[in-house]
């Protein structure tokens, strides 16, 4: 939620992991982490194969997108690059997972906004976003999106909202792991509108939250944009607003949550790849320098557009800065939500 920064930057954090994020980023100055752990022995990819980690079930837009770059970086650089998915506990289990991987270039994450959501979301964490891993690169963001099935009768956020006021223990909203920025953005709307009666049903990953929308047993669907996209425009699903700051490109039918009626409502998920704190900076030098060309090229952004990203392309220390900005401003949201940490 773009406009909820400020105070949140300046509010003393309640975790554990949070008391030494902002220490640590700033002794490092936003640099690689300075905790490195010996006796790994470097052989990277492509003499070994290169895992991506996504800390999130099949079928997600993290899933999506690392599935996409893992292909085109294999075909650019050669070897072998393959994705495993880890999902669970709000994504700190795959987070967690690669935090502890050897650093000796063959295990890199796929990261989501949830590394940036989950240290005001939790008591502790298996992670350290600014001393367990050396960013290598942004890839893409997407804006999330509402939805719910066209039999519902609803056409736009406030319709659906007073329908659902009528009887709201008759309603539920799917969302991906606890943590992510769909999952957040409906406690949001639940606190605004009054709809604490409607239950938030949280699944392992974005595809299965969307399949819940899809089979009728939830109503409405917070989800990221990108595996959503394909069924709005069949005609499957009807969205009912977009949470990014303008309308979706090939969807421009669809208002944004500020032109549905919700000032400064814009949240949007973003994608990563960092790799385990101590791993050779020749690696992750290579590995940016690598990706970045990539999403560089004409038919690469054109893919991932289609598939709902919007291609970021941004350096490893760029990213640490949005990481630096956004902790901050999401535990303002999570705050002013009232939403309760989780052990």
């Amino acid at each position: 939620m773009t406009s909820s920064t400020g105070a949140g930057a300046a509010a003393r954090p309640r975790n554990t992991i949070s008391r030494r994020l902002f220490v640590g980023g700033a002794a490092l100055g936003l640099a690689a982490p300075v905790v490195l752990r010996s006796g790994a022995a470097f052989a990277a990819y492509p003499d070994r194969p290169l895992r991506i980690v996504v800390a999130n079930s099949p079928g997600g837009p993290s899933d999506i997108i690392a599935r996409i770059v893992a292909a085109a970086l294999q075909d650019q650089m050669g070897g072998t690059i393959y994705v495993e998915n880890k999902g669970g506990g709000g994504s700190n289990i795959g987070m967690g997972h690669v935090a502890r991987a050897e650093p000796d270039g063959t295990t890199i994450l796929l990261a989501t906004s949830a590394y940036v959501v989950n240290p005001s979301l939790y008591d502790t964490l298996p992670y350290d976003p600014f001393k367990d891993f050396s960013a290598i690169c942004e890839l893409a963001t997407s804006p999330n999106v509402f939805a719910v099935k066209p039999e519902l009768g609803v056409s736009t956020m406030k319709e659906f909202v007073a329908l659902a006021k009528k009887s709201p223990e008759k309603f539920n909203v799917s969302v991906p792991p606890v943590g992510t920025t769909p999952q957040l953005e409906a406690e949001v709307l639940k606190s605004i509108e009054g709809l604490q009666g409607m239950a938030t049903v949280p699944f392992s990953g974005g595809g299965e939250a969307l399949k819940a929308l899809l089979g009728g047993t939830v109503q409405l669907s917070s989800g990221v944009l990108a595996p959503a996209h394909p069924y709005i425009k069949s005609g499957a699903i009807k969205a009912l607003a977009v949470t990014g700051e303008r309308r979706w490109h090939d969807l421009p039918e669809i208002p944004t949550m500020v032109e549905a009626g919700y000032p400064g409502f814009v949240f949007e998920t973003y994608t990563a790849l960092l790799a385990p704190a101590g791993t050779s900076p020749d690696f992750v030098a290579r590995m940016e320098k690598e990706t970045l060309a990539l999403l560089g090229k004409p038919e690469m952004r054109d893919k991932l557009t289609k598939s709902g990203f919007e291609v970021q392309a941004k350096t490893g220390k760029q990213h640490m800065e949005r990481v630096a900005r956004e902790i901050p401003m999401f535990r303002d949201v999570i705050t002013k939500a009232g939403i309760k940490m989780k052990s």
